[in-house]
């Protein structure tokens, strides 16, 4: 079906590479800091905390799932030392800001970074006071996106009682299978990086764009006319 505006009353967003550009190089940093708390942990090269961060990500949806099943290390500790990054390359976004509240109903973050981080980067971007709430990895019980139990959680938890009134905005395009099949509108920001279009569903992706603010610009324009 496609992606009907009309339809929705709860707008969710993923947030890394989704609500701030990829040229930002923010998860450089957070991909850097996981590869040195691999080597610290497992006493091997940058090489090898490479591979095994990677092959992680890619069997367990995030770094930190793989690291917790192998290894159960303390997840607060990981969190707590990867997302000690420099957030300068990060402007306000005033004129998403705008977008964002002029999009009718409830606007909320869903997301496999943690809370405290995902302040500081919607603060950062001074578009906090945005959202009308947040489902991270913590409240996912650290079973990240894709694991279905993590979409099933953020709607009771964020009481999304219709989910065919809600629409997901996520750059990783395995991140919206379980959201479609859940009855949620689906939207793939399509970045053209080497990892969002893996394990892609079509079936699963009521909509392609290459641009959000470009696609709220007209999903404004068509709201204002219906």
């Amino acid at each position: 079906m496609p992606f009907d505006p009309t339809r929705v009353d709860t707008w969710i967003f993923d947030l890394d590479y989704t609500l701030y550009p990829a040229s930002a190089k923010v998860f450089e940093q957070i991909d850097r800091k996981m590869g040195l708390f691999i080597e610290d942990l497992l006493g091997c090269d940058a090489a090898e905390a490479r591979r095994i961060q990677k092959m992680y990500f890619h069997d367990h949806g995030t770094t930190l799932a793989g690291l917790m099943h192998y290894h159960a290390i303390d997840p607060h500790a990981f969190l707590d030392f990867v997302h000690d990054i420099d957030l300068a390359m990060l402007d306000e976004a005033p004129r998403l800001e705008a977008r964002l509240m002029a999009l009718p109903g409830r606007r909320l973050i869903f997301t496999n970074g943690d809370a405290p981080y995902a302040g500081r980067v919607l603060d950062k971007l001074g578009i906090g006071h945005c959202f009308d709430g947040m489902w991270d990895i913590c409240a996912m019980e650290y079973r990240p996106k894709p694991e279905p139990s993590a979409y099933a959680g953020m709607l009771a938890g964020l009481g999304v009682t219709a989910p065919e009134r809600a629409v997901f905005v996520e750059d990783s395009a395995r991140n919206l299978s379980p959201a479609k099949a859940l009855g949620i509108q689906t939207v793939w920001l399509d970045l053209g990086s080497e990892w969002g279009d893996r394990a892609k569903d079509d079936a699963a992706i009521d909509l392609v764009i290459g641009d959000l603010s470009t696609w709220l610009d007209a999903v404004l324009a068509e709201l204002a006319v219906g």
